[in-house]
């Protein structure tokens, strides 16, 4: 018999019967209610979470008349992610509890206040409060945390646009005031430097003040000590006047008795001249008679009022008289003309006398009015020695406050300077802030707040997308199928007949009929697979060819295995297939990575078929690498070899091995 007629004979026997024809109908119904069912139950479950029913609590108290809490129900109500039910929170606890509820969100009394806190002294967190039951769903209590994550973060999103906005706008008035305070700045640089060259010429200045200052304190004192000794002096000249002015009193009287003595004595004079010149003429006839003619003289003067001194002076020529007449009247001619300037001399006097007189009320009123100013001089001269005191003590004051002055406004110079190279720096730095901080519009200071607020989002850009999470599914579950469907088939197939082993003895012919009966059906099973996966719940298939391909090849491979276990273990090698899909359920990584398994099970991801089959499904289903599909068909092209040549080996043992089972197989093998 030829391979066709060994599968034709095994097609002919299954459906021989009724029974039969039901039975391979049931099992190869089998992969593809397990897998066209569950991917259509989990087809996109996310998209139907607006069904879910979460309670939502709302016991916000506020904070400044905003209530934060109900603005956030109103916007998880408008959006419909979930069916909300605003319930207090005795109806959120009781409804999670009896699974009336998946979970609930609470938003808590303090939840507004909580969030305004951020700007006062005691910030701290709001809550957002998750209350899940296990015992209702354990996805539902995931869906809820995440649930609950997305909120907070919407909520942080919206407060944090709301702060950015509040900062911005701080900062956009901060740079006003720093624009206002650079100009201010430049100002008071301006006004600092002229202030610093003012403070130079003022320390100048200044030492020249106490230059001066000490030159008036030296003079001062000299000031002081010449108005002590002007004070003494007026002093004493106020005493010789008091003394004076007491002398004097008597004054008018006394020059007008002199100027009427002057007068007579100048009119004895012009008298004495007279008769000096008579004398003169009377000399030489008399000269015998001159002892006679002087006391003649002497005695008219007696009369004239002369007394002797001046008789004795009026007649001192006469009394060298020798005895020679010329010369006694030389002499006499001398002494006439003595007695004529004399008698001119003493009208003078006279005239003097009498102005003197005249002069004397006057002389002696203007004494007495000197002797009053030398008193007022003497008070005003103590009391400008007071002053000059004063002075020279505040001149010292002065000298010393003067030099302190000095050395302050050199100070101030030197202060000035550092201000002005400080207000100059302030003017620059201000200049740099303003630059650092660039000037916007309100529209600049929404879009910065909502990047702020949100400053990263995802940019998927994926190399190759499932689209769904039934599709994210459909490569685990078709490759689980495919074993599932050889599995079952085995309960019904007998690929190894006993008889064509015995009668055939051609190891080849047989393993190979034996492997392709279950990989013919398996691959109408896959084909229709792939028909209710790609047309009936409509999942994207970037490759559709390939991917029914890898399907085929998966099922051959699984066909392969199972039939060597079978092959070589009978009944064993059928459960061993059991045992080996619930190994390959949990290490093909089909919904978690296959990385997050521990090490034992993770060791056998490589070594078991289905992971490759998983992942060669994946790469052609959702446009991925064809490089790594092809990797993965060699792969599991060299795991069906392996197991046809196991099949081989096997039937060749069983030619030289035969019971009275072999010639009589039971139902089930």
């Amino acid at each position: 018999m030829t391979v066709p007629q060994l599968i034709a004979a095994e097609l002919r026997r299954l459906v021989a019967t009724r029974m039969g024809r039901l039975a391979l109908l049931a099992l190869g119904l089998v992969p593809l209610l397990y897998g066209g069912v569950y991917l259509w139950a989990n087809q996109d479950p996310y998209a139907r979470l607006d069904e879910l029913p979460v309670a939502l609590v709302v016991d916000d108290a506020g904070d400044d008349g905003r209530v934060v809490g109900d603005e956030v129900a109103d916007r998880l109500v408008a959006d419909a992610a979930f069916d909300w039910h605003r319930v207090s929170a005795e109806e959120a606890a009781a409804g999670v509890a009896d699974a009336t509820y998946d979970f609930s969100v609470t938003l808590p009394a303090s939840f507004s206040s909580d969030l305004a806190s951020a700007a006062g002294d005691d910030p701290h967190r709001a809550i957002v409060e998750l209350s899940t039951n296990d015992a209702n769903s354990y996805l539902a209590t995931t869906i809820g945390t995440q649930a609950a994550e997305r909120i907070r973060s919407a909520v942080a999103r919206s407060v944090g646009e709301e702060a950015a906005s509040r900062m911005l706008l701080a900062i956009s008035d901060i740079r006003d005031g720093l624009v206002d305070a650079h100009d201010g700045a430049a100002t008071l640089a301006d006004g600092a430097d002229d202030a610093a060259s003012g403070a130079g010429r003022l320390a100048s200045g200044a030492d020249a003040l106490a230059d001066g200052t000490a030159q008036l304190s030296t003079g001062a004192g000299a000031l002081a000590d010449g108005t002590g000794q002007l004070a003494d002096g007026a002093a004493r000249l106020d005493d010789g006047l008091g003394q004076l002015e007491q002398a004097t009193a008597s004054l008018p009287a006394q020059t007008r008795q002199l100027a009427d003595g002057a007068q007579q004595v100048a009119d004895g004079d012009a008298r004495i001249a007279a008769i000096g010149g008579e004398v003169a003429d009377a000399v030489a006839p008399v000269a015998e008679r001159v002892p006679e003619a002087r006391a003649a003289i002497v005695e008219r003067l007696r009369q004239a009022g002369l007394d002797d001194e001046q008789i004795a002076v009026a007649l001192g020529p006469l009394d060298g008289l020798g005895d020679d007449v010329a010369a006694a009247d030389a002499r006499v001619q001398d002494a006439s003309a003595q007695l004529d300037r004399l008698a001119a001399g003493a009208q003078q006097v006279a005239d003097g006398a009498e102005r003197l007189a005249s002069a004397s009320p006057q002389l002696a009123a203007g004494i007495a009015s000197a002797a009053d100013g030398a008193g007022d001089l003497a008070s005003g001269a103590a009391e400008a020695h007071d002053g000059a005191v004063r002075l020279a003590d505040g001149a010292a004051s002065a000298a010393s406050g003067a030099g302190e002055l000095a050395t302050g406004a050199h100070a101030l110079d030197d202060g000035l300077v550092r201000l002005d190279d400080g207000t100059a720096q302030l003017r620059d730095g201000l200049s740099d802030a303003v630059a650092q901080i660039p000037a916007t519009t309100e529209r600049e200071r929404a879009a910065q707040a909502s990047t702020i607020s949100d400053p990263v989002r995802t940019d998927a850009d994926a190399v190759a997308s499932a689209g769904s999470y039934g599709a994210g599914l459909a490569p685990f579950f078709l490759s689980l199928a495919a074993w599932i469907g050889m599995y079952a088939l085995m309960l019904i197939l007998r690929p190894l007949s006993r008889r064509a082993i015995t009668a055939l003895r051609s190891p080849v012919r047989v393993s190979l009929a034996a492997w392709l009966i279950p990989t013919l059906i398996g691959a109408v099973q896959m084909a229709a697979l792939l028909a209710i996966v790609g047309l009936g719940l409509g999942f994207p298939i970037a490759h559709p060819a390939p991917m029914l391909g890898m399907m085929v090849l998966a099922v051959a491979t699984f066909a392969a295995i199972i039939v060597a276990l079978n092959a070589w273990l009978g009944s064993v090698g059928q459960f061993l297939g059991l045992v080996l899909m619930v190994v390959q359920l949990v290490t093909a990584g089909g919904t978690f990575p296959w990385q997050t398994l521990p090490a034992p099970l993770a060791a056998l991801h490589h070594a078991l078929p289905m992971s490759y089959a998983v992942d060669g499904l994946r790469q052609l289903m959702y446009g991925g690498s064809m490089a790594a599909a092809g990797a993965d068909a060699l792969v599991l092209a060299a795991f069906g070899a392996a197991a046809l040549a196991l099949i081989v080996l096997g039937v060749a043992r069983m030619v030289d091995h035969r019971t009275l089972r072999d010639l009589q197989p039971s139902l089930i093998g």
